[in-house]
């Protein structure tokens, strides 16, 4: 007890000595969880000030991504076909909405979706100052985006899993000197062998039309094998024996076992697959001609914003806002199996 007296007699003196300012600083800090030689802060206080600078960076992160949806679909509604009273000045000039909208008084007898009705009706139209074809529109840019998004997928995440399967459960002479080559075919950039494939997409006469984007897309990813067979590893071998002892080939263990226990992962990669083919302008931009009716959304975007509505960007705006839709959409929905493909699915040995 005598101790205590004495160090509490001690410290009570040496705050004395203090200064009022450095004093003052000790309260402000430890008030911020900061502990000093004059205060002592909590470690609830110090939890609590951390937690809050935390989620303000969250949230400052969160902000900058999510602007950019908010003004593209804010701008879809911003009246820019007259120049006159703005154009695309508007756009340069918006903040949290449009300072020229089609609601404002200005743009009297527009009607607050013009930009859509431009867009389905007009935009993809061909005219004198467009490249389009005679027979596109917008409805038959986002059917050829179907066309390309969803044929190539199906078939190549099928072909990718059969291929991680082969990879991951059965064991053949060089497996892993094969597939480490493949995987190393990742490192080469995709832009350094552009031109040959361009030549031999044009030798085949695969350019201009629907094959250059659908057929090379059949035969699977080596990016989507490599994640599926990592999925894979984590699958009870002894299944694929018991199959084997009852009489089963490796087909249909891959169509009656594999495929349902991978799914998630096979889903996951799906989606992402989708979302690639989905926004795949430079794709089209390169083997398809901006004339023809293949081309997909995304080249139709780029045709309209350098043509019939370089000085009109809100019909362009209002066709990018139609475009990310299906996808967040398609997330959406698929959220809670995207989730599930972290998880290892089956029995354990």
């Amino acid at each position: 007890m005598n101790n205590e007296i004495k160090q509490n007699v001690q410290s009570s003196d040496e705050e004395v000595h203090y200064s009022s300012f450095r004093y003052a600083l000790g309260a402000l800090l430890a008030f911020f969880g900061f502990s000093s030689k004059t205060h002592h802060a909590s470690q609830k206080r110090a939890k609590l000030v951390g937690d809050i600078f935390v989620y303000i960076i969250l949230l400052f992160g969160a902000f900058l991504m999510i602007y950019p949806f908010w003004w593209m679909l804010a701008g879809s509604f911003a009246y820019t076909a007259d120049v006159e009273v703005g154009g695309n000045a508007v756009l340069n000039s918006m903040t949290w909405w449009p300072s020229l909208s089609t609601g404002s008084t200005t743009a009297t007898g527009v009607s607050l979706f013009y930009n859509y009705k431009v867009m389905f009706t007009q935009a993809f139209v061909k005219s004198e100052y467009s490249n389009f074809n005679e027979n596109f529109n917008y409805w038959r840019a986002l059917l050829n985006n179907l066309i390309y998004s969803i044929v190539p997928v199906v078939v190549g995440v099928i072909t990718s899993a059969s291929a991680a399967f082969s990879f991951a459960k059965i064991n053949w002479f060089g497996r892993n000197k094969v597939f480490f080559f493949l995987l190393a075919a990742i490192m080469v950039p995709g832009a350094s062998i552009t031109s040959t494939q361009y030549a031999m997409y044009t030798e085949l006469n695969m350019t201009n039309n629907w094959s250059v984007l659908v057929v090379p897309g059949l035969f699977g990813s080596i990016m989507t094998a490599f994640f599926i067979r990592q999925f894979l590893f984590g699958l009870p071998t002894s299944i694929i024996e018991a199959a084997k002892i009852d009489g089963a080939g490796y087909f249909r263990i891959f169509c009656s076992f594999i495929l349902p226990l991978a799914m998630p992962a096979i889903m996951a990669q799906g989606l992402l697959s989708f979302m690639g083919c989905w926004n795949n302008y430079v794709g089209s931009y390169l083997f398809i001609a901006q004339d023809s009716e293949w081309i997909n959304m995304p080249h139709a975007m780029q045709v309209m914003s350098n043509g019939a509505y370089k000085g009109n960007q809100g019909p362009v705006i209002a066709a990018s806002v139609m475009c990310v839709l299906p996808v967040l959409i398609l997330f959406a929905c698929f959220q809670k199996l995207i989730i599930g493909s972290l998880m290892l699915t089956g029995s354990k040995e």
